[in-house]
């Protein structure tokens, strides 16, 4: 009803009949503003695991040329809930490479499963002095010496996880060259995708480890190909995140070898989403 009409039939002066119209506005609004402020924001999901990596321990008789880097075995994984999976393309390929280790390798390199190295060293106390790396380096996966992508994730023993939301996954991270660290998803249907997400270009090569996190709801995805762990098509996917079998990440370029030149490095992995019964 306009205002004039207000005033023609109550009798009422245009101003009055202003206030009057104000009023029952404020009123009819204020109810809905009190059920806003009254609604809680949406909560943040919880931490679902965290995964640290242990490295090998330095046996007594060892020498001062010890280097406690290898391939990376289920053994590293420091949380007893979860399982670590690798998926390395060239695996066939290591007990050749043992043998006759490529270049820019070292035999050491071919002892585990796959062509993922566990790096660094564990900070409890920190080690005085190592032989290569630097004291400071936490436990991390390593991909340098690798010939294809590759792909590593981890797998709660009795829970998927819903990663809608406000979901989110927190590293330590360091890169080299034009690397960057994707994060990976396997769906509980078998399906899998890869973000379009890119951890460590900015601070490639500046032999910083780096504490960051991100939101999964910004993430686009890719179906990705784990056999090759290649992506494929060229539509962007819409993945129903709500019950996540895997998460981890994946390096898309080939590893350099030994050096810099072409890697990343992944520490703790925190993963926060709300867990889904198997």
């Amino acid at each position: 009803m306009s205002i004039r009409r207000i005033a023609h039939w109550t009798g009422l002066s245009l101003v009055a009949a202003l206030a009057l119209a104000a009023g029952a506005s404020n009123a009819q609004q204020r109810p809905a503003a009190a059920a806003a402020a009254a609604t809680p924001p949406p909560a943040l999901p919880p931490l679902f695991f965290k995964e640290e990596w242990r490295q090998r321990a330095r046996p007594a008789d060892a020498g001062p040329d010890f280097v406690p880097e290898g391939g990376v075995t289920p053994a590293a994984v420091t949380n007893p809930a979860l399982e670590l999976k690798l998926y390395d393309p060239d695996a066939a390929n290591i007990p050749r490479y043992l043998a006759n280790p490529p270049p820019r390798t070292v035999g050491r390199d071919w002892g585990g499963p796959s062509c993922i190295q566990l790096a660094g060293f564990n900070q409890n106390p920190p080690p005085e002095r190592v032989a290569n790396g630097n004291p400071t380096d936490p436990p991390n996966l390593w991909t340098g010496v690798c010939h294809t992508a590759i792909a590593a994730t981890l797998r709660h023993k009795t829970s998927y996880v819903d990663l809608t939301g406000l979901a989110r996954i927190r590293w330590i991270t360091r890169v080299s060259g034009f690397h960057v660290v994707r994060p990976v998803v396997k769906l509980a249907d078998g399906n899998w995708f890869v973000g379009d997400y890119g951890e460590g270009a900015p601070s490639a090569n500046s032999t910083l480890f780096l504490d960051s996190e991100f939101a999964l709801a910004s993430v686009r995805w890719r179906p990705l190909d784990i056999s090759r762990v290649v992506t494929t098509g060229q539509a962007w996917a819409t993945p129903d995140l709500s019950r996540v079998d895997e998460v981890g990440f994946a390096d898309l370029v080939p590893g350099s070898g030994h050096g810099w030149g072409g890697f990343v490095n992944v520490g703790r992995i925190e993963v926060y989403g709300k867990p889904v019964p198997r």
